[in-house]
């Protein structure tokens, strides 16, 4: 008998309805979809789940996720997580590949792969699929495994990997044939007029263009320091509220 599938894992992660749009960011990943890959690579905190999660519910295109975690890195356990996930928005797709997932002990990939490449060539639309904390995966074959699909994959599937450190892919060969679009830690960075919104709206705050200011140069537009930063100033406004009293 097969373990259940945890299917929180396939859950998009929820946005706040305060929440700053990033227009120049979701401009640049509407233009990747000319691509295969779309990699987010920055430190915890810079937003990168929230970007992916608002670029889904705006996209016209039928989108999965999968959020990963250490218990992923069994190849068989990632890979029937993979095929779930696509079946999210394409239920049909992938039947051969999880019956050979099942019935060998270690299957090699390019033996599950193919049947779920040419599954995927058939489909008559583009879709994307999400794979969220890529940076929990350590296990070898299954970077191997990425590396193969990605070198073969069909046009119809677009995959988005959001990680804290760059994956070991081959990154730089698919940068240089214009099939990787890659956003950074500096890319997700707020500009000032994204942090002015972000303090006077998101948080209602009312600070100054001065106090903005200061705190975007202290922060240098990180979103986790932007928010200890708001929070911070709203903390100390209520505390000063409480003592004229």
């Amino acid at each position: 008998m097969t373990n259940p599938l945890l299917l929180t894992k396939f859950h998009i992660p929820p946005v706040r309805a305060s929440l700053v749009r990033r227009d120049r960011l979701l401009e640049r990943l509407n233009c990747s979809l000319e691509g295969k890959l779309i990699l987010i690579s920055a430190p915890a905190g810079s937003g990168k789940t929230t970007l992916l999660s608002e670029w889904l519910r705006q996209t016209n295109l039928p989108s999965s996720w999968l959020s990963l975690d250490e218990g992923d890195n069994d190849p068989i356990r990632f890979w029937t997580y993979f095929v779930a996930a696509l079946q999210q928005s394409h239920p049909n797709i992938g039947a051969t590949t999880l019956s050979m997932l099942r019935s060998l002990e270690s299957p090699s990939f390019e033996s599950f792969l193919i049947p779920l490449i040419n599954e995927i060539t058939s489909l008559s639309d583009e879709r994307i699929l999400v794979l969220d904390d890529y940076q929990a995966i350590a296990a070898r074959p299954i970077h191997e495994a990425m590396t193969f699909l990605l070198g073969r994959l069909p046009s119809q599937l677009h995959l988005a990997i959001a990680s804290r450190v760059d994956p070991p892919l081959p990154l730089a060969r698919w940068r240089v044939r214009n099939q990787l679009t890659q956003l950074g830690a500096a890319d997700l960075c707020f500009t000032l007029a994204e942090t002015t919104a972000f303090i006077n709206q998101s948080m209602q705050l009312s600070l100054s263009q001065e106090q903005v200011v200061a705190i975007q140069v202290r922060t240098e537009g990180w979103i986790a320091g932007l928010q200890l930063a708001a929070l911070s100033c709203a903390l100390s406004k209520t505390f000063r509220h409480l003592l004229h009293r």
